[in-house]
Protein backbone atom coordinates (compact mmCIF):
# COMPACT_ATOMS: atom_id res chain seq x y z
CA UNK A 1 0.00 0.00 0.00
CA UNK A 2 3.04 2.48 0.70
CA UNK A 3 4.35 1.64 -2.62
CA UNK A 4 1.28 2.94 -4.32
CA UNK A 5 0.54 5.74 -2.22
CA UNK A 6 4.14 7.07 -3.43
CA UNK A 7 3.74 6.42 -6.98
CA UNK A 8 0.67 8.41 -6.48
CA UNK A 9 2.31 11.33 -4.85
CA UNK A 10 5.22 11.35 -7.43
CA UNK A 11 2.40 10.76 -10.37
CA UNK A 12 0.70 13.74 -8.81
CA UNK A 13 3.73 16.05 -8.45
CA UNK A 14 5.39 14.90 -12.11
CA UNK A 15 1.92 16.30 -13.40
CA UNK A 16 1.81 19.18 -11.63
CA UNK A 17 -1.79 18.63 -10.38
CA UNK A 18 -1.96 19.25 -6.79
CA UNK A 19 -2.82 22.72 -6.91
CA UNK A 20 -6.09 21.60 -9.04
CA UNK A 21 -6.64 18.61 -6.47
CA UNK A 22 -6.67 21.59 -3.83
CA UNK A 23 -9.62 23.72 -5.40
CA UNK A 24 -11.70 20.84 -6.11
CA UNK A 25 -11.52 19.72 -2.61
CA UNK A 26 -11.92 22.89 -0.90
CA UNK A 27 -14.18 24.73 -3.90
CA UNK A 28 -11.70 27.61 -3.55
CA UNK A 29 -10.80 29.20 -6.55
CA UNK A 30 -9.17 32.30 -5.32
CA UNK A 31 -5.95 31.65 -5.99
CA UNK A 32 -6.42 31.36 -9.61
CA UNK A 33 -6.43 35.06 -8.74
CA UNK A 34 -2.82 35.39 -8.04
CA UNK A 35 0.43 34.92 -9.72
CA UNK A 36 1.30 31.82 -7.97
CA UNK A 37 -1.88 31.02 -8.23
CA UNK A 38 -2.20 31.16 -12.12
CA UNK A 39 1.62 29.53 -12.18
CA UNK A 40 0.79 26.83 -10.48
CA UNK A 41 -2.59 25.85 -12.37
CA UNK A 42 -0.36 26.41 -15.67
CA UNK A 43 2.08 23.18 -14.35
CA UNK A 44 0.20 20.43 -16.14
CA UNK A 45 0.37 22.07 -19.47
CA UNK A 46 3.73 20.23 -20.73
CA UNK A 47 3.10 16.65 -18.53
CA UNK A 48 -0.45 16.59 -20.23
CA UNK A 49 1.24 17.58 -24.03
CA UNK A 50 3.65 14.91 -23.63
CA UNK A 51 0.37 12.61 -22.75
CA UNK A 52 -1.42 13.75 -25.45
CA UNK A 53 1.72 12.97 -27.61
CA UNK A 54 2.53 9.62 -26.82
CA UNK A 55 -1.48 8.93 -26.93
CA UNK A 56 -1.52 10.49 -30.83
CA UNK A 57 1.40 8.14 -31.90
CA UNK A 58 -0.31 5.37 -30.42
CA UNK A 59 -3.67 6.02 -32.41
CA UNK A 60 -1.34 6.24 -35.49
CA UNK A 61 0.90 3.22 -34.95
CA UNK A 62 4.37 5.14 -34.82
CA UNK A 63 4.49 5.03 -30.86
CA UNK A 64 7.86 3.25 -29.84
CA UNK A 65 9.32 2.23 -26.91
CA UNK A 66 12.49 3.46 -27.27
CA UNK A 67 11.62 6.99 -28.22
CA UNK A 68 10.52 7.99 -24.25
CA UNK A 69 12.18 4.74 -22.41
CA UNK A 70 15.57 6.80 -22.09
CA UNK A 71 13.27 9.87 -21.02
CA UNK A 72 11.58 8.10 -18.45
CA UNK A 73 14.57 6.16 -16.68
CA UNK A 74 16.22 9.67 -16.51
CA UNK A 75 13.12 11.28 -14.93
CA UNK A 76 12.83 8.26 -12.44
CA UNK A 77 16.97 8.60 -11.22
CA UNK A 78 16.49 12.32 -10.87
CA UNK A 79 13.66 12.56 -8.81
CA UNK A 80 15.50 9.87 -6.72
CA UNK A 81 18.69 11.73 -6.26
CA UNK A 82 17.70 15.47 -7.03
CA UNK A 83 14.78 15.72 -4.80
CA UNK A 84 16.29 18.12 -2.63
CA UNK A 85 17.60 20.42 -5.17
CA UNK A 86 15.50 23.23 -5.46
CA UNK A 87 15.70 27.19 -6.24
CA UNK A 88 18.86 26.88 -4.16
CA UNK A 89 20.99 28.53 -6.44
CA UNK A 90 18.71 31.56 -7.29
CA UNK A 91 17.74 32.53 -4.45
CA UNK A 92 22.04 32.19 -3.55
CA UNK A 93 22.82 34.17 -6.38
CA UNK A 94 20.11 36.79 -5.99
CA UNK A 95 21.28 37.57 -2.26
CA UNK A 96 24.93 37.50 -3.13
CA UNK A 97 24.94 40.16 -6.43
CA UNK A 98 21.36 42.02 -6.18
CA UNK A 99 23.79 44.73 -4.25
CA UNK A 100 26.32 44.85 -7.47
CA UNK A 101 23.40 45.46 -10.03
CA UNK A 102 24.46 47.91 -12.43
CA UNK A 103 20.60 49.59 -12.44
CA UNK A 104 17.47 49.05 -10.32
CA UNK A 105 14.51 47.93 -12.32
CA UNK A 106 10.98 47.03 -11.34
CA UNK A 107 8.08 45.32 -12.55
CA UNK A 108 6.62 47.59 -15.04
CA UNK A 109 6.06 46.04 -19.29
CA UNK A 110 8.77 48.51 -20.04
CA UNK A 111 11.01 46.48 -17.71
CA UNK A 112 10.18 43.55 -18.75
CA UNK A 113 10.68 43.55 -22.02
CA UNK A 114 14.54 44.49 -21.14
CA UNK A 115 14.32 41.96 -18.60
CA UNK A 116 13.27 39.43 -21.55
CA UNK A 117 16.02 40.18 -23.81
CA UNK A 118 19.17 40.02 -21.04
CA UNK A 119 17.92 36.78 -19.72
CA UNK A 120 17.95 35.68 -23.17
CA UNK A 121 21.32 36.94 -23.32
CA UNK A 122 22.42 34.82 -20.32
CA UNK A 123 20.99 31.97 -21.53
CA UNK A 124 22.63 31.90 -24.65
CA UNK A 125 25.94 32.55 -22.61
CA UNK A 126 24.80 29.08 -20.33
CA UNK A 127 23.31 27.12 -23.66
CA UNK A 128 27.06 27.76 -25.54
CA UNK A 129 28.93 27.08 -22.61
CA UNK A 130 27.45 24.03 -22.32
CA UNK A 131 28.42 23.16 -26.12
CA UNK A 132 31.91 24.64 -26.35
CA UNK A 133 33.40 23.79 -22.77
CA UNK A 134 33.94 19.99 -22.51
CA UNK A 135 33.07 19.59 -18.70
CA UNK A 136 29.69 21.48 -19.35
CA UNK A 137 29.04 19.85 -22.37
CA UNK A 138 29.20 16.20 -20.39
CA UNK A 139 25.84 17.97 -18.40
CA UNK A 140 24.47 19.13 -21.07
CA UNK A 141 25.19 15.89 -23.35
CA UNK A 142 22.75 13.84 -21.65
CA UNK A 143 19.61 15.95 -23.28
CA UNK A 144 21.40 16.10 -26.68
CA UNK A 145 21.65 12.02 -26.37
CA UNK A 146 17.67 11.04 -27.39
CA UNK A 147 18.03 9.98 -31.26
CA UNK A 148 14.08 10.85 -31.52
CA UNK A 149 12.57 14.74 -31.04
CA UNK A 150 9.44 14.48 -28.61
CA UNK A 151 8.13 16.52 -25.24
CA UNK A 152 9.60 13.72 -22.96
CA UNK A 153 13.23 15.36 -24.28
CA UNK A 154 12.60 18.51 -21.79
CA UNK A 155 12.78 16.30 -19.11
CA UNK A 156 16.09 14.66 -20.21
CA UNK A 157 19.05 16.39 -18.06
CA UNK A 158 21.96 15.88 -16.10
CA UNK A 159 20.51 16.39 -12.10
CA UNK A 160 23.66 18.92 -11.92
CA UNK A 161 22.75 21.00 -15.24
CA UNK A 162 19.91 23.39 -13.51
CA UNK A 163 21.85 24.54 -10.75
CA UNK A 164 25.05 25.15 -13.12
CA UNK A 165 22.59 27.02 -15.48
CA UNK A 166 20.52 29.02 -12.51
CA UNK A 167 24.48 30.08 -11.33
CA UNK A 168 25.15 31.83 -14.95
CA UNK A 169 21.53 33.00 -15.77
CA UNK A 170 20.61 34.39 -12.50
CA UNK A 171 24.28 36.36 -12.17
CA UNK A 172 23.67 37.71 -15.14
CA UNK A 173 20.33 39.02 -14.77
CA UNK A 174 20.85 40.02 -11.28
CA UNK A 175 23.93 42.05 -12.27
CA UNK A 176 22.37 43.93 -15.08
CA UNK A 177 19.59 44.79 -12.81
CA UNK A 178 16.32 42.97 -13.69
CA UNK A 179 13.70 42.76 -10.78
CA UNK A 180 13.89 39.63 -8.98
CA UNK A 181 9.90 39.38 -9.51
CA UNK A 182 10.59 39.75 -13.53
CA UNK A 183 13.18 37.44 -13.09
CA UNK A 184 10.85 34.63 -11.54
CA UNK A 185 8.11 35.86 -14.37
CA UNK A 186 10.79 35.30 -16.78
CA UNK A 187 11.96 32.28 -15.81
CA UNK A 188 8.45 30.61 -16.15
CA UNK A 189 7.33 31.85 -19.03
CA UNK A 190 10.43 30.84 -20.76
CA UNK A 191 10.68 27.44 -19.17
CA UNK A 192 7.41 26.53 -20.57
CA UNK A 193 8.20 27.58 -24.16
CA UNK A 194 11.64 26.17 -23.19
CA UNK A 195 9.61 22.45 -22.68
CA UNK A 196 7.03 23.03 -25.68
CA UNK A 197 9.30 23.55 -28.29
CA UNK A 198 10.56 19.75 -27.97
CA UNK A 199 7.17 18.77 -29.04
CA UNK A 200 7.55 15.99 -31.56
CA UNK A 201 6.71 15.93 -35.24
CA UNK A 202 3.47 13.14 -35.11
CA UNK A 203 1.64 16.34 -33.11
CA UNK A 204 3.42 19.71 -34.79
CA UNK A 205 4.87 17.41 -38.42
CA UNK A 206 6.21 21.43 -39.56
CA UNK A 207 7.63 23.51 -36.15
CA UNK A 208 8.21 26.80 -38.58
CA UNK A 209 5.40 28.21 -37.17
CA UNK A 210 5.04 30.62 -40.39
CA UNK A 211 6.11 34.12 -39.79
CA UNK A 212 6.72 33.52 -36.35
CA UNK A 213 10.18 31.77 -37.92
CA UNK A 214 11.57 35.50 -38.37
CA UNK A 215 11.38 36.68 -34.73
CA UNK A 216 11.40 33.85 -32.26
CA UNK A 217 12.90 30.29 -31.80
CA UNK A 218 10.58 27.86 -33.22
CA UNK A 219 10.14 23.97 -32.80
CA UNK A 220 11.74 23.99 -35.98
CA UNK A 221 14.63 25.77 -34.79
CA UNK A 222 14.95 23.79 -31.64
CA UNK A 223 14.89 20.28 -33.60
CA UNK A 224 17.87 21.93 -35.95
CA UNK A 225 19.83 22.52 -32.27
CA UNK A 226 19.68 19.10 -31.83
CA UNK A 227 20.06 17.63 -34.85
CA UNK A 228 24.04 16.06 -35.33
CA UNK A 229 23.92 16.70 -38.83
CA UNK A 230 27.52 19.00 -39.65
CA UNK A 231 25.35 21.80 -40.76
CA UNK A 232 23.31 21.79 -37.82
CA UNK A 233 25.55 21.87 -34.98
CA UNK A 234 25.81 24.18 -32.44
CA UNK A 235 23.48 26.21 -34.19
CA UNK A 236 20.33 28.26 -32.35
CA UNK A 237 21.33 28.76 -28.29
CA UNK A 238 18.48 30.71 -27.41
CA UNK A 239 15.30 29.80 -26.08
CA UNK A 240 12.54 32.35 -27.47
CA UNK A 241 13.66 35.63 -28.79
CA UNK A 242 16.19 34.87 -31.40
CA UNK A 243 18.24 38.08 -31.01
CA UNK A 244 21.67 36.84 -29.67
CA UNK A 245 21.35 34.26 -32.14
CA UNK A 246 21.27 36.65 -35.07
CA UNK A 247 24.01 38.71 -33.37
CA UNK A 248 26.72 36.02 -32.78
CA UNK A 249 26.11 34.21 -36.01
CA UNK A 250 24.74 30.89 -34.75
CA UNK A 251 21.10 31.13 -36.43
CA UNK A 252 20.23 28.30 -38.07
CA UNK A 253 17.38 27.72 -40.45
CA UNK A 254 15.62 23.78 -40.97
CA UNK A 255 16.86 22.75 -44.41
CA UNK A 256 14.32 20.23 -46.07
CA UNK A 257 16.83 18.76 -47.85
CA UNK A 258 19.38 18.12 -44.68
CA UNK A 259 16.68 16.48 -42.95
CA UNK A 260 17.65 16.23 -39.09
CA UNK A 261 19.55 13.10 -37.42
CA UNK A 262 19.22 13.73 -33.61
CA UNK A 263 21.77 12.26 -31.28
CA UNK A 264 25.37 12.82 -30.66
CA UNK A 265 28.46 12.47 -32.48
CA UNK A 266 29.81 10.04 -30.43
CA UNK A 267 29.29 6.34 -30.62
CA UNK A 268 27.17 5.52 -27.94
CA UNK A 269 24.53 3.44 -27.18
CA UNK A 270 20.87 5.24 -26.85
CA UNK A 271 19.45 2.58 -24.90
CA UNK A 272 21.76 1.83 -22.09
CA UNK A 273 20.90 4.62 -19.30
CA UNK A 274 24.77 4.50 -17.76
CA UNK A 275 26.23 5.71 -21.31
CA UNK A 276 23.33 8.16 -21.95
CA UNK A 277 24.08 9.85 -18.37
CA UNK A 278 28.09 9.60 -17.60
CA UNK A 279 29.39 8.51 -21.33
CA UNK A 280 30.37 11.68 -21.73
CA UNK A 281 32.06 11.65 -18.31
CA UNK A 282 33.93 8.68 -18.69
CA UNK A 283 35.19 9.60 -22.38
CA UNK A 284 36.69 12.77 -20.77
CA UNK A 285 38.38 11.04 -18.15
CA UNK A 286 40.14 8.46 -20.76
CA UNK A 287 40.69 11.34 -22.56
CA UNK A 288 42.74 12.90 -19.68
CA UNK A 289 44.27 9.98 -18.52
CA UNK A 290 45.85 9.49 -21.73
CA UNK A 291 47.10 13.51 -22.40
CA UNK A 292 50.83 14.00 -22.03
CA UNK A 293 51.46 16.63 -19.39
CA UNK A 294 49.45 18.59 -16.87
CA UNK A 295 48.73 21.31 -19.51
CA UNK A 296 46.93 18.93 -22.12
CA UNK A 297 44.70 17.36 -19.33
CA UNK A 298 43.73 20.55 -17.98
CA UNK A 299 42.92 21.68 -21.67
CA UNK A 300 40.24 18.74 -22.40
CA UNK A 301 38.65 19.91 -19.16
CA UNK A 302 37.83 23.55 -20.99
CA UNK A 303 38.22 23.24 -24.45
CA UNK A 304 35.39 22.38 -26.64
CA UNK A 305 34.28 18.69 -27.13
CA UNK A 306 36.27 17.00 -30.31
CA UNK A 307 39.53 19.55 -28.91
CA UNK A 308 42.82 17.11 -29.34
CA UNK A 309 46.31 17.52 -28.08
CA UNK A 310 47.58 15.77 -31.14
CA UNK A 311 45.62 19.15 -32.92
CA UNK A 312 43.81 16.40 -34.96
CA UNK A 313 40.92 18.43 -33.81
CA UNK A 314 37.27 17.61 -34.63
CA UNK A 315 35.24 20.12 -32.97
CA UNK A 316 31.60 21.28 -34.16
CA UNK A 317 33.17 24.39 -35.55
CA UNK A 318 35.94 22.99 -37.70
CA UNK A 319 33.23 19.87 -38.76
CA UNK A 320 30.60 22.16 -40.00
CA UNK A 321 32.93 24.46 -41.40
CA UNK A 322 34.63 21.52 -43.52
CA UNK A 323 30.72 20.68 -44.70
CA UNK A 324 30.15 24.10 -46.00
CA UNK A 325 33.41 24.46 -47.50
CA UNK A 326 32.40 20.68 -49.08
CA UNK A 327 29.47 21.88 -50.23
CA UNK A 328 30.23 24.87 -51.82
CA UNK A 329 32.69 23.22 -54.08
CA UNK A 330 29.99 21.46 -55.23
CA UNK A 331 28.50 22.20 -58.69
CA UNK A 332 25.28 23.79 -59.41
CA UNK A 333 23.72 21.27 -61.04
CA UNK A 334 20.30 22.80 -61.63
CA UNK A 335 21.33 26.80 -61.83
Amino acid sequence: MEFFQTLYHELISFFGVRSWLNMFESGDYSSLLTWEGIRSAMSPLIPLLLLFEIARAFFYKKFKVDHYKMSFFIIVFNRFIGRYISFAMVALCIGLFEKYAIITTTPTWYWFIYGYVVWELAHFVYHYLGHKVRLFWCLHSTHHAPEDMNLSVTYAHFFLEAPYADIIRTTICILLGVNPVLLFLIMFIDGTWGAWIHIGENVLRDGRLGFLQKVILTPSHHRVHHAKNPLYMDTNFCNLLNIWDHVFGTLQHEKKEVPMQYGITREMNPNNFWDVYFGEFYALGKDIRKAPGLKNKFLYIFMPPGWSHTGDHKTAKIVRQEFVEEVDKQPVLNP
